[in-house]
C-alpha cells in the first residue's frame, strides 16, 4: 500500500474514532418497577458503540457485578450467562425486586486493551432500578461499599424521567470530585438513529470545579454518561507500561411524555 493511502486510511480511523466513543452498558428491561409489574426484570451488559447498534467489542466476564439495596452489597458476578453477539461476549442475567428500595446494579469489567488507541480501556458501570415505589437512595454514592475507583452520582433523580429533562450528576475518583473532565455522552441508537454529522454522535460536556455536569437529554430512550479520566497506575502489556482509560460510566432512561 502507498504512503499516502495509508495515512489516508489512518486519519479516516481516527476520524471514526473520535467521533463514537466505547460505552459499557447495564441496560435493565425495566427502570421503574412498580407493585403491579413483573418484579423480575432481566439484564443486558455489553461493550460497544451504543449509538451506532455497534460494533460488539469483546466483553471477558467481569472482575465484579452486583448491586446495592439500602446498605447490602449482593454479588451477582456467577449469575452472569454469556450471550454470543457477532462473535464477540456480552452478557445477560435477571434480578428480582423483592422490596420497595433503589437498585444500584454496578460492573467493573476488565480492562480491555484498544491497539488503535494504545491504551487500556476500563469503565466502571452503573444504573439504577426503582423498586416498587421507595423512591430513595438513587442519589447515594455505592463506591466505597461496592469497592469501586470512581462513579457518576446523580443529583437529578436517575429515573421516571421525560425526554428534555435535565440530567445532572458529580463525578467522583476515590470518594472527590473530579474538575474539568470531560463526560461523553451518546444516545442507545441501536443503529436506527442518523446523526446530522459524525461530530454529533458523541456529545462532551465538562465538569466544573465541583466535578458536576448537566445534560438535557433531548430524546426517548436510553442515555450514557461516560466521564474519562486515567488510572494511576498503568498495566505493563508486551513488555511496555500502558494507559489505562478509566470511565465512570452511568446510563439514564428519559421516557417520551404521552
Amino acid at each position: 500500500m502507498k504512503r499516502s493511502a495509508f495515512a489516508a486510511l489512518l486519519l479516516l480511523f481516527a476520524m471514526v474514532a473520535v467521533s463514537s466513543a466505547h460505552f459499557a452498558m447495564v441496560i435493565p428491561s425495566n427502570d421503574v418497577v412498580g407493585k403491579e409489574d413483573k418484579k423480575e426484570i432481566g439484564l443486558l451488559i455489553q461493550f460497544t458503540h451504543p449509538f451506532e447498534g455497534g460494533p460488539q467489542m469483546q466483553m471477558d466476564k467481569p472482575e465484579k457485578f452486583g448491586v446495592v439495596q439500602g446498605d447490602k452489597v449482593i454479588n451477582l458476578l456467577d449469575t452472569l450467562k454469556e450471550k454470543k453477539v457477532d462473535g464477540k461476549s456480552t452478557w445477560e442475567t435477571s434480578f428480582k425486586i423483592t422490596r420497595p428500595a433503589d437498585y444500584s446494579f454496578f460492573l467493573v469489567p476488565k480492562p480491555y486493551w484498544e491497539p488503535a488507541e494504545n491504551k487500556f480501556i476500563q469503565h466502571i458501570t452503573k444504573v439504577i432500578v426503582d423498586g416498587l415505589g421507595a423512591e430513595e437512595g438513587g442519589d447515594k454514592p455505592i463506591a466505597k461499599e461496592a469497592g469501586l475507583p470512581c462513579e457518576i452520582v446523580p443529583l437529578t433523580r436517575p429515573y421516571s424521567l421525560y425526554a428534555g429533562n435535565v440530567f445532572t450528576g458529580q463525578v467522583q475518583k476515590d470518594g472527590k470530585p473530579v474538575t474539568d473532565c470531560d463526560v461523553e455522552i451518546e444516545f442507545w441508537g441501536k443503529g436506527k438513529t442518523k446523526a446530522p454529522t459524525d461530530s454529533h454522535v458523541t456529545q462532551v460536556v465538562k465538569t466544573n470545579e465541583n466535578g458536576y455536569f448537566s445534560f438535557v437529554m433531548p430524546k426517548a430512550g436510553w442515555w450514557g454518561f461516560s466521564a474519562i479520566m486515567e488510572t494511576d497506575k498503568p498495566i505493563k502489556f508486551e513488555g511496555k507500561d500502558r494507559k489505562v482509560e478509566l470511565g465512570a460510566v452511568m446510563w439514564v432512561r428519559a421516557y417520551p411524555m404521552e
